[in-house]
């Protein structure tokens, strides 16, 4: 929350360097889900996707204001390679675990829980990943990421973590999720409509 996204503007245009100014922030989100053999990858993979897409947009501001002038450019630009090239895949794969992050944090908020086990998140990441991820990882990465869930922390200390470890109420850091939801999911949800709109969403696996 102290570092805002822009509200999704009416015909969905989505600034570039505001977007990533923002999102930056948001790769440590995976520390807080300890096992780093499956959640650093993922983090690393995003902190990775940021600086692609910001390597282009400083190469000519002007030219790619917008993350819908990145995908214009690079399909004028790389012809059949289009769209595993570029910016415009590493924005693919952003919004991917993007959207891992925000549906573990819907589900949480949502209350979704496993009711003889309340304080595990099982059931939140792993809904999150049959939405998310998972038909785009092959089998081994299948099974090492269905295989951490029994390794996530409490709901509890997960909530700490994303408060920095301060002792807060968790109908408060719940209110802050959707706080963040609210903000976050209209913008990913333009991504998303847009790479289906300009038939950039590719399916092969990782």
């Amino acid at each position: 929350l102290e570092h805002e996204f822009k509200p999704l503007p009416a015909d969905k245009q989505i600034e570039t360097l505001p977007f990533l100014e923002a999102v930056a922030h948001l790769p440590p989100f995976f520390d807080c889900l300890g096992t780093p053999i499956v959640y650093s990858p993922v983090k690393a993979d995003l902190t990775g996707n940021i600086k692609k897409i910001r390597a282009v947009y400083d190469s000519n501001p002007a030219k790619f204001k917008t993350l819908q002038n990145i995908l214009e450019v690079e399909k004028e630009l790389h012809g059949s390679a289009w769209p595993k090239t570029g910016a415009t895949l590493a924005l693919m794969w952003l919004k991917r675990g993007l959207k891992f992050m925000l549906v573990l944090l819907q589900s949480i908020s949502d209350g979704e829980r496993d009711e003889e086990h309340p304080n595990l998140i099982r059931v939140n990441a792993l809904k999150a990943y049959e939405i998310a991820l998972k038909k785009y990882h092959g089998w081994m990465l299948q099974k090492l990421f269905t295989g951490s869930v029994y390794a996530l922390p409490y709901k509890s200390d997960l909530l700490k973590a994303l408060e920095k470890g301060k002792e807060v109420k968790e109908e408060e850091s719940i209110e802050k999720i959707h706080q963040f939801l609210t903000r976050v999911t209209p913008i990913l949800d333009a991504i998303y409509e847009m790479y289906t709109k300009m038939n950039a969403e590719l399916s092969y696996k990782a």
